[in-house]
């Protein structure tokens, strides 16, 4: 049953990228020639997805309420959050800010995991780094569409 509801929970926010998606607005903005391709989103945050479910449910199971799931849940919603911002009110801005709290409760997760479940504190490391570079192209695209 807790396997689920982490499905769930993870498909919820993973819904957003679904309901927010670029469009053609985000086409036509300029982007840093390192941008991913297309392709390499919903492929990565796939997988991704899955990782985080997994990691929550192993804390959960393992340890149940903790600080460090306090931290998986504050990361789900700011990433679900993200899309609507960035791509629904087209306020790179606010989606900028919420990508400073999801990294933030990113590395809240893998530190106050990490004594709980090792494993699951480890599975968040290419969130991290995905995440990472997610801000990277917020704040480039922000920068080169300043008026967009």
């Amino acid at each position: 049953m807790a396997a689920a509801i982490f499905a769930c929970l993870v498909l919820f926010a993973a819904a957003s990228g679904a309901v927010f998606k670029p469009g053609t607005w985000y086409a036509s903005l300029r982007k840093p020639g390192w941008t991913p391709p297309d392709w390499a989103f919903p492929v990565v945050w796939s997988v991704l997805y899955v990782l985080i479910g997994y990691a929550g449910w192993r804390l959960w199971t393992g340890t149940g309420w903790s600080l460090a799931l306090f931290f998986w849940g504050l990361q789900l919603a700011a990433n679900a959050l993200w899309s609507w911002l960035f791509f629904g009110l087209r306020r790179m801005d606010l989606a900028l800010a919420d990508l400073v709290l999801l990294w933030l409760a990113i590395v809240g997760f893998i530190v106050t995991a990490l004594p709980l479940d090792p494993v699951a504190a480890l599975l968040f490391l290419p969130y991290l780094l995905w995440v990472s570079v997610a801000g990277l192209l917020n704040v480039s695209v922000l920068r080169l569409n300043r008026l967009a």
